[in-house]
């Protein structure tokens, strides 16, 4: 493509007029939506399709003790992987075997705890053959996904997920494109169902998906805070020639209050010392100079609102409170090193 023609596209426009500035014939864009409308019509008529069966296929993975075994050959095969990755990535144990190395002896992956969920478009495919029989043999429930519903796999499984008649979007009907894009949605909804019911968490989530974006937008308060041997704590009724010795000492530059109880009290910043500088200001208490009622957040909490709060308030640090005691303090430094924003 062109630079001018990359220019055009990230301008923003009506659907007309960019569809004007790109080169090609209008054709092209016919092609484009028909198959895209052809396939979103599809996932609507499957969605209202959905019945029992798909019920009872939740229930078999959402009651296997093992993993589920995804298998698929072909363009099922690629669409197979996602769906195992998904599955594992919320909380259902999953990954997929190829039919033609199950053969091979790659049916000792699978075990009488697991499960085994296969697709294939036709419901006639060779390969699965042998993965079918073992299911059989082995007392392995088998959910079978297909587009015809009196097909070999489809007899075979326990439960048939039969996708609902539609053309494929290849102008030929050959090329699969409408049925893989409805066994990808359909294993979406099982992952995304089975997370629900699992009330799989944030916390969760985070644990499976340590590295990357995801990991750092899911990352904790407490996974970054100081800790409490850290806190720049004072008592309210402390000078203030000695609460700046601490503020100085922690190098956090402030300084939380906390009263008899231990609860935080209130937060002295540079700020408080600039407004109350005079010459009564090395005399003062901390309570005369601290801002009560200052910003905190839990040690639950995700970094992410911590940055949000600083952001929105203009303040640098955060002091971490768990039933109102300081436990940590989190400066915005700590968030960015650690890849927050």
């Amino acid at each position: 493509m062109s630079s001018s023609a990359v220019s055009s596209v990230a301008k923003p426009s009506t659907p007309s007029s960019a569809s004007a500035a790109l080169p090609g014939n209008s054709s092209d864009f016919a092609s484009a939506r028909r198959v895209l409308e052809a396939e979103a019509q599809a996932l609507q008529v499957l969605a209202a399709d959905l019945g029992a069966p798909f019920l009872q296929a939740v229930d078999i993975l959402g009651e296997t003790e093992g993993r589920v075994i995804v298998s698929g050959m072909g363009k099922s095969g690629l669409v197979g992987h996602k769906i195992a990755a998904t599955l594992a990535s919320t909380g259902t144990p999953a990954f997929f075997v190829h039919p033609g190395e199950a053969s091979h002896g790659d049916l000792g992956m699978i075990t009488t705890t697991d499960s085994v969920f296969a697709m294939s478009n036709s419901g006639e495919t060779t390969e699965l053959a042998d993965l079918v029989a073992f299911t059989a043999r082995f007392k392995i429930p088998l959910i079978g996904v297909t587009a015809v519903g009196d097909s070999t796999l489809a007899r075979a499984a326990d439960v048939a997920l039969v996708l609902p008649d539609a053309p494929e979007a290849c102008p030929m009907g050959l090329a699969p494109t409408t049925s893989t894009t409805m066994m990808l949605a359909l294993g979406d909804a099982i992952a995304v169902t089975l997370l629900e019911q699992k009330r799989f968490s944030s916390a969760d989530f985070k644990t499976l998906h340590p590295g990357g974006k995801l990991g750092q937008r899911l990352m904790k308060v407490s996974d970054i805070m100081h800790g409490s041997d850290e806190l720049p704590l004072v008592p309210p009724t402390m000078n203030m020639s000695d609460v700046i010795l601490e503020i100085t000492a922690k190098r956090f530059g402030c300084a939380g209050v906390i009263d008899d109880a231990g609860n935080l009290a209130g937060v002295i910043t540079d700020g408080d010392l600039r407004r109350h500088m005079a010459t009564t200001l090395l005399t003062s208490t901390a309570a005369e100079v601290m801002t009560a009622g200052a910003q905190s957040i839990g040690s639950a909490a995700l970094a992410s609102e911590a940055v949000a709060i600083m952001n929105a308030h203009s303040i640098t640090n955060l002091f971490v409170v768990d039933d109102n005691r300081p436990v940590g303090i989190l400066h915005i430094h700590d968030c960015l090193r650690a890849g927050v924003v």
